[in-house]
């Protein structure tokens, strides 16, 4: 995994971006570490729903829902290949349905903050900030939300 290294202030609601005092308590955080691989390796979610919260994050990836800035310029398969195979489309839409799917099976209450720290990569006590949730609430929320997701992908 790719390190990217930063000092941050220790505050409360964790690490601060900008060191408000030069005593401050601080840390190195890894900036380039979901949020969801910071939970896991600090214990507070399970392997399985660390696996789980990855293979949404892969659907998502795979059916291209992240907003795009530019044109895709990928190449299109022309010839028909193996007939078993298929094609990039084809992959894409079934990433789509395999999403919503899980999305569906989560629910509407779970599925915002399982799409804000899975998917956009936002850290949970931005995501209670912006839900209006208390302090700690989103924890066991996204705990939830992951079983219930694990249980979709039918994970052990």
């Amino acid at each position: 995994m790719k390190r990217v290294l930063a000092e941050r202030e220790l505050t409360s609601e964790g690490p601060a971006a900008r060191p408000a005092r030069k005593r401050a308590r601080s840390a190195t955080v890894n900036l380039a570490e979901s949020p969801l691989t910071w939970l896991h390796s600090r214990g507070h979610i399970s392997d399985r729903q660390f696996d789980a919260g990855e293979r949404l994050r892969a659907d998502w990836e795979r059916a291209q829902l992240a907003p795009s800035i530019t044109m895709t310029w990928n190449p299109i398969r022309v010839s028909g290949g193996s007939g078993g195979d298929l094609t990039p489309g084809e992959r894409q839409l079934a990433a789509r349905a395999r999403f919503h799917g899980a999305v569906g099976h989560v629910g509407k209450d779970l599925s915002d903050v399982l799409w804000r720290v899975v998917c956009a990569g936002e850290g949970l006590p931005d995501a209670e900030k912006a839900l209006g949730w208390p302090v700690r609430s989103g924890k066991l929320l996204l705990r939830i939300a992951l079983d219930r997701i694990a249980d979709y992908y039918r994970l052990a």
